[in-house]
């Protein structure tokens, strides 16, 4: 992304103004199983949660949560977990959640057709614009896909125009969220992407995990998506294998304000059997390096030191 075009900026305003395959058995109806968690293991996750937050700097507003041996979840980072927040990239996640929801009324389809018109093109993250020509008919599993995988920023505008800002909050209010919303703008198909919590973010992952956010089907096409190992890997899932990183739902969002540059992570962790056994929800704000979207920045590097602690702890 340019440095004079912020992201949040670039999905709110107009294009004249500012220029898959499924996994093998996705957990999404799975239910945890005992087996994590212990006061070492907290421990253990806390202290070094602690150590690099204070490392990478910035204000960091996090929950991380386990499966305890009882079977249940239990909270093991509550750091400032109410915040209000800009979610940045991560809030595609709920738009995401807002479009399955609408297939899964019989409104909508995957395999519904959308034009991909130049006006519509936006830079930055993802795989549309670098096509250099356009005027694909793609589904909108192919929009889902490119959003959630790759990130792609056009591909939240694909999304407003089944889905408007209106009915996107309206849903996610519907499902019992408070704060996870889109911030609309003048074009009803247009938005910013919003804000929500790590408390918040959290209960959309455990109830993406659990098979209750979505129907089984959309629950499973979103984990499929976001736990392909072609996605993004220069946080949480850096320093594994193949398999190990397949174990890992994750999204990540960036972007910088007045408070400095922020990057956040989040998603959920999975077993061998495709139980899902711990949820990160971790926004970090007022950082250094605001230009530095790769794996060097401080708050990414964080990220893959807890990554590897998270999984390992499993």
């Amino acid at each position: 992304m340019p440095a004079h075009l912020s992201r949040r900026t670039a999905l709110g305003l107009g294009a004249a103004a500012a220029a898959a395959a499924g996994m093998s058995k996705p957990a999404a109806a799975a239910t945890p199983d005992p087996g994590t968690g212990s006061g070492s293991f907290s421990g253990t996750i806390s202290d070094k949660y602690a150590e690099q937050k204070a490392k990478a700097g910035g204000t960091w507003h996090s929950h991380i949560a386990a499966v305890d041996p009882a079977g249940q979840l239990q909270p093991i980072v509550e750091d400032d977990a109410d915040h209000v927040t800009e979610g940045y990239s991560v809030q595609k996640l709920a738009v995401a959640t807002a479009v399955l929801d609408k297939i899964d009324r019989g409104a909508l389809t995957l395999g519904t057709t959308l034009d991909l018109n130049k006006d519509i093109i936006l830079d930055g993250s993802g795989i549309y614009f670098l096509h250099t020509v356009w005027g694909d008919q793609i589904t909108v599993a192919n929009v889902l896909t490119a959003m959630l995988l790759m990130s792609d920023n056009t591909a939240v505008r694909m999304c407003g125009r089944v889905v408007p800002a209106a009915d996107i909050n309206d849903i996610l209010a519907a499902k019992g969220f408070t704060h996870t919303r889109v911030e609309p703008v003048d074009d009803p198909h247009r938005f910013f992407l919003g804000t929500t919590t790590p408390r918040e973010t959290h209960d959309l992952l455990w109830r993406l995990a659990t098979g209750t956010l979505l129907s089984p089907d959309s629950c499973r096409f979103l984990l499929s998506i976001t736990r392909w190992i072609n996605g993004y890997h220069d946080g949480i899932r850096r320093t594994m294998s193949s398999a190990e990183r397949s174990r890992i739902a994750t999204k990540y969002g960036a972007d910088s304000n007045e408070l400095g540059a922020s990057r956040h992570e989040a998603g959920i962790m999975f077993d061998t059997n495709g139980n899902p056994k711990l949820t990160y929800a971790l926004f970090a704000e007022g950082l250094p390096d605001p230009d530095n979207y790769g794996a060097t920045h401080p708050a990414v590097e964080a990220h893959a030191v807890l990554g590897r602690t998270l999984l390992d702890s499993l």
